[in-house]
This record gives structure tokens, C-alpha cells and sequence, in this order.
């Protein structure tokens, strides 16, 4: 159901529980990412698929969807002849679809609507590294109108995720300003820094201040460096943190596929809760039985707000 408390309100009580890996749930359903737009390819072609996906994750626990729209781009939509009329409805329609998902249950379920870096317009892995050789003058221009549409859509909040650098932070939190929309930044990080080498309480502090932001931390990092992430975040900013790694598996962008094993145990969101995380899921390759298992978790321990 729609959430009666703001998201900030929320997070004053407790920890809520994210959901995981849209991706990942979209190929459970059997539906093709092969597509440069990934899974923002069925907002036009396969829209039920993403509400049902969204609702799995509701059924398994999460109380904050994350919308589809982490790929979708006026230029990425452009490539593939859709104009910025449709592309803008298509953005609206991402957070439409994760509302109404949210309905499948008699509990608050806020909709944070995905901005990813510009790198992921790329489709390159780009945004594993960061450094575009871009301004932060450019990457506000680049990332403000799709900010502008999401917000128009009503999100409880805006999660400006995988942000591989400091610069690009500080370029997506410029592009949010004056939105009407609370966010969260969520960097993407390697050995203890951003994906771009920057050191990391630095790139925190890009956020401290900023009454805007709602919550601080990391995503699609290995599950392994989240908790001494949360920790640093929470230390530096003084907010609460958002975590949700992946499965702990690497993506190879030129094979287009995941290497590795997974490493993802939902017991270790009750260590990360303790540390001050208060927005708790999983990024890539996290389904929704980790997430449930996850959610179960948190709610043994008492530290989940919901219910």
C-alpha cells in the first residue's frame, strides 16, 4: 500500500528491507535482457513482467522497490528510436509500475526511483570505473532531465545508486536539487574505494550537509566490504545508511555474463543494521529468496520497522 510516513520518518523507526536484483528476477520470468537498454527495455515491451517481478520482492519481504528505470535514458531510448515524449512517459511509467506492485500487500511499501550513472547509458561497464572524461557541469546537464522526470512521477525517494566516482555524486546531488524529491546516494565501491580510486570518506562527505539526502552508503559492491562501508558512511555523514551489495559474483561486461561464486549470506544484514544501516537488500544476482531470508533476518532480530 502506499506508505502513510515519509521515507525519512520510516527510517527513524527501524531498518526497511530493499528488494534485490530486478535483472535477475526478469530472467527468472524468462525474459530477454540480451537488449542495450537491459531490463528498461520492457517498460515499452513487456511491462507486466516488471510489475511482476517488483510484486515477488514485495511477497518475499522488501518494503522499497527500486523502479526499472536505472538504464533508461533519453539517449538511450533515442538510440533505439523513441522519442522524448514516449521515453518520458516510459521513465513515469517505471515508477507507476512499482506502485502498483506495492498494493499486493497491507503494509507501507515506499518506491525509490533508480538513477544510474551515466556509464550505465554506456552499456560497457563504464560505470565500474567511472572517469568519463566529462565535466560535472556536463554530467548535471546529462542527468537532470531524467531526474525531472522521475520526480514528476511522485517517488518517495530517488536513489541516485552505483555512482562509480565522487564527481559524478556530486554532479547527480547538483542535477537533484529543488526536485521535490528526497535521495540517497549509493556509491559502487572496490578495496575500501570508489570504483574510480578515490578515497572513500571523501566521497561520502560529497553528501554531508545536504539536507536532501535521506540516506548515504553503497551498492553492487561485494558483499564482503559493505559492512566497513555502512560504518565509514554513517561516521562521516551522520545519516543513516542504504546498503545492498550483490551476490558477490563479477560482471564481465565485454562477455556480458557473471563469473565467480556466490557469497551473499542474509544473516550479515543484522551486522550492517547494527552499524547503522537502516535501507538493507541486495543489488545483482540477490533474488527474492535471499531476500526473504533476509527480511527474516531482520525481523528475529527486531531491527525491521515494518509490520
Amino acid at each position: 500500500m502506499r506508505p502513510v510516513r515519509t521515507l525519512a520518518e520510516a527510517l527513524g523507526a527501524g531498518a526497511l528491507v530493499l528488494d534485490g536484483g530486478l535483472s535477475n528476477q526478469l530472467e527468472a520470468q524468462g525474459c530477454d535482457l540480451s537488449d542495450a537498454l537491459w531490463s528498461a527495455r520492457l517498460l515499452a515491451d513487456g511491462p507486466e513482467q516488471i510489475e511482476a517481478a517488483h510484486a515477488a520482492y514485495v511477497r518475499a519481504g522488501a518494503r522499497v522497490l527500486i523502479t526499472s528505470s536505472y538504464q533508461a535514458t533519453f539517449e538511450g531510448f533515442a538510440r533505439r528510436g523513441t522519442g522524448r515524449e514516449e521515453a518520458a512517459r516510459l521513465l513515469v511509467r517505471s515508477v507507476e509500475l512499482a506502485r502498483s506492485a506495492a498494493g499486493a500487500v497491507g503494509e507501507e511499501v515506499w518506491v525509490a526511483a533508480s538513477v544510474g550513472p551515466y556509464g550505465a547509458m554506456l552499456a560497457d561497464g563504464s560505470e565500474y570505473r567511472g572517469r568519463y572524461g566529462l565535466s560535472v557541469a556536463a554530467l548535471e546537464r546529462f542527468h537532470r532531465p531524467r531526474i525531472e522526470a522521475l520526480a514528476g512521477a511522485a517517488p518517495d525517494v530517488l536513489a541516485l545508486e552505483t555512482v562509480p566516482d565522487a564527481e559524478e555524486a556530486e554532479a547527480l546531488l547538483r542535477a537533484a536539487e529543488g526536485c521535490g524529491v528526497p535521495v540517497w546516494l549509493s556509491y559502487t565501491v572496490e578495496g575500501g574505494r570508489t570504483r574510480a580510486g578515490q578515497d572513500l570518506a571523501e566521497a561520502f562527505a560529497v553528501a554531508a550537509g545536504n539536507e536532501q539526502v535521506v540516506a548515504v552508503g553503497v551498492n553492487c559492491c561485494d558483499p564482503a566490504e559493505a559492512g566497513d562501508a555502512v560504518e565509514l558512511a554513517v561516521a562521516v555523514t551522520g545519516k543513516p545508511a542504504v546498503v545492498y551489495p550483490n551476490s558477490g559474483e563479477r560482471w564481465d561486461a565485454r562477455a556480458r555474463g557473471w563469473s565467480g561464486d556466490m557469497a551473499f549470506d542474509p544473516e550479515w544484514a543484522v551486522g550492517w543494521a547494527e552499524k547503522g544501516a537502516r535501507l538493507v537488500g541486495g543489488c545483482c544476482r540477490v533474488g527474492p529468496a535471499t531476500i526473504g531470508a533476509l527480511a527474516g533476518a531482520l525481523v528475529a532480530e527486531g531491527g525491521d520497522s515494518t509490520g
